[in-house]
């Protein structure tokens, strides 16, 4: 802890010397690379200098002091998790996770006759980036929509870091997308830190033309964007089916009837006929 006080007071002494950030982007669980942007124009023996890499919450990182390396006052998360190129002046850090995220310091100072001297300073910050699931949309209801009923979906995806900036529905139909923003529920994770998100979706159920329903995950300007398998929707309208009519039934009906009747007058003039014949013979 007195080396770094000392690096401190050097600093304010020297205010001289400017350090610019740079952005350092590494995955999770990956390596990442810092580097001190050290061009030694003055081509200074690796043994006459100290290097000095600190966090901006104070934890010593690394420490090469005249050429080697020194772990007296690394801070305990950091051992056996970094390593020094000293011909690049860079700083590997092992196995990132998303607590290594944050503001890195590198000083470097010349020791020769006389007192330290601080030749170098330089800043970077370091970005942690973990991959999203690749969203998926799901149906939040059993069975098959119907016509005149309502379509009720989710879209999430899981796993990732930093926290994404929206979710949009894609809803395409006859040439024609429409975008939807639905809200967002974010949920991080207390261990691991990473982000699980989900939007809900309620509309009516599209009918009588093929409908794609996707759901893009933005993750931001520069680390673009995942969308999902498109859910395809195609239901007919329940159409009214032509009122039937059977003729067969009166028809029959009608011949019965008729049949009858000509029996009936068939029987009668029979009846006549047979009168009148009888009349003649009794005159």
């Amino acid at each position: 802890m007195a080396v770094c006080i000392f690096f401190l007071y050097a600093i304010i002494l020297l205010p001289g010397i400017a350090a610019n950030v740079r952005h350092v982007k590494s995955f999770l669980n990956h390596t990442a690379y810092l580097s001190c942007y050290f061009p030694n124009s003055q081509k200074s023996d690796i043994r006459n200098i100290i290097v000095f890499w600190q966090k901006h919450t104070g934890e010593v990182v690394h420490e090469v002091y005249l050429g080697q390396e020194k772990y007296d006052h690394l801070d305990p998360k950091y051992i056996n998790r970094t390593k020094m190129d000293m011909e690049r002046w860079t700083l590997q850090l092992l196995n990132v996770g998303i607590v290594d995220e944050g503001q890195y310091k590198c000083i470097i100072m010349h020791v020769d006759k006389g007192p330290k001297k601080l030749i170098h300073e330089s800043e970077c910050l370091l970005h942690i980036t973990a991959n999203y699931s690749q969203p998926v949309v799901a149906q939040l209801h059993a069975g098959k929509p119907k016509p005149d009923e309502n379509l009720n979906l989710s879209c999430s995806s899981s796993g990732g870091y930093p926290e994404p900036k929206q979710m949009i529905w894609l809803i395409s139909r006859e040439n024609v997308t429409d975008r939807l923003v639905r809200h967002m529920d974010v949920l991080q994770d207390a261990v691991t830190k990473l982000y699980n998100v989900t939007t809900k979706l309620n509309i009516p159920v599209p009918t009588n033309t093929l409908t794609n329903i996707s759901c893009l995950l933005h993750l931001g300007e520069q680390e673009g964007s995942l969308v999902s398998v498109p859910l395809v929707i195609e239901i007919q309208a329940e159409e009214m089916e032509p009122v039937k009519v059977n003729f067969f039934g009166p028809l029959i009906a009608v011949i019965v009837l008729i049949t009858i009747l000509l029996g009936f007058l068939i029987l009668k003039n029979r009846n006549i006929s047979s009168t009148s014949q009888s009349v003649s013979l009794a005159v």
